[in-house]
């Protein structure tokens, strides 16, 4: 799988997850002999608080447990310590598949990030991937640019002159633009916050001046004309903006830096409860009202298998290093 063609990957993929999908729902007698699940309600983690993509993704998971199993799916919000707190929790649950973890690109970013994590990615069986969503490269008007090249030029011109907002150091925002600044040979002063509510905020008053938000955040701010939208990071166009260049297109190529979210469970769960979410996860992907929530919320479903996954996730991980690396972010 390539680094920076996300989409094409994901896409290619899916198809053949969503096969394998039909193939495992065809072996439902075969689970049944392994042993009955789930029992119980399920727990699902998010090292979050409450509110943005993540949970968005794991009210998917929690509906299509009572969808398919008949089961409640319960969202625990176990946000502190850059999503490592929540993420531990899950490591050390019991690995018999009520407990799983939804959580995004922090997966792949902490085990660079921090110097010590009391878990690693190989603590988790990498059940499935959700869905995605892009960045959005906003302004602050007062720029007054037009198009990515001409904010190039003029953060040349003023090297350090400007600042930039994220959501925490290490973060997606934070690690998006530092990657822009790797590729394009730019200098910005970076300003972190305490979550995206704060930085927008902050960007909108003319506090800080550039960020890289995950679009559905950002869609309301630009649409208002309080944000300058310049590109987004995916290797295509976003379909709520479609008219919106890629950073790629708009002159900085290679440029892809989506935010993913996916399913996780203890790395000891039994490969018979990992397949059959996987299956059940991908199917409920395709259900149009299940579907539509997602896409509605500004998440482009993305299925695969759960061998594709952890692949994806581990080659994420190698990919993060080498961006927090360059940029020298530290934990707080």
């Amino acid at each position: 799988m390539t680094q920076n063609k996300t989409t094409d990957r994901i896409r290619t993929a899916g198809t053949a997850a969503l096969a394998a999908a039909a193939l495992l729902s065809a072996a439902g007698a075969t689970w049944a002999a392994d042993a009955p699940y789930p029992t119980r309600p399920i727990r699902i983690i998010v090292p979050f608080a409450p509110g943005g993509g993540n949970d968005i993704a794991a009210r998917f998971v929690a509906q299509m447990f009572q969808d398919s199993f008949g089961q409640q799916g319960l969202v625990d919000n176990r946000p502190g310590a850059g999503s490592t707190l929540g993420t531990a929790i899950a490591a050390q649950s019991v690995p018999d598949g009520h407990t799983i973890l939804v959580t995004h690109n922090a997966m792949a970013i902490n085990e660079s990030l921090y110097t010590k994590l009391p878990y690693s990615v190989r603590d988790f069986a990498h059940v499935a991937l959700i869905a995605e969503t892009t960045n959005v490269l906003v302004v602050h008007p007062s720029m007054n640019v037009k198009n990515v090249k001409e904010l190039i030029a003029m953060l040349r011109a003023k090297k350090g002159a400007f600042n930039y907002a994220s959501t925490g150091a290490g973060g997606t925002s934070h690690l998006a633009a530092e990657y822009f600044k790797q590729l394009t040979g730019t200098d910005m002063v970076h300003v972190p916050y305490k979550g995206t509510g704060p930085a927008l905020s902050d960007l909108v008053g003319g506090s800080t001046q550039f960020m890289i938000s995950a679009a559905p955040g950002t869609l309301g701010f630009i649409k208002g004309g309080r944000l300058t939208a310049l590109a987004t990071t995916g290797v295509k166009r976003w379909a709520q903006l479609p008219d919106l260049p890629t950073l790629s297109e708009a002159g900085v190529p290679g440029y892809q830096f989506d935010t993913w979210y996916g399913a996780h469970a203890p790395a000891k769960t039994p490969r018979y409860i990992v397949n059959r979410l996987n299956a059940e996860i991908n199917k409920s992907l395709q259900v149009p009202a299940l579907r539509a929530r997602l896409v509605d919320s500004g998440l482009d479903p993305a299925p695969l298998s759960p061998e594709e996954f952890t692949k994806f996730v581990r080659s994420e991980t190698e990919r993060m290093r080498k961006i927090v690396q360059a940029s020298g972010a530290k934990a707080e």
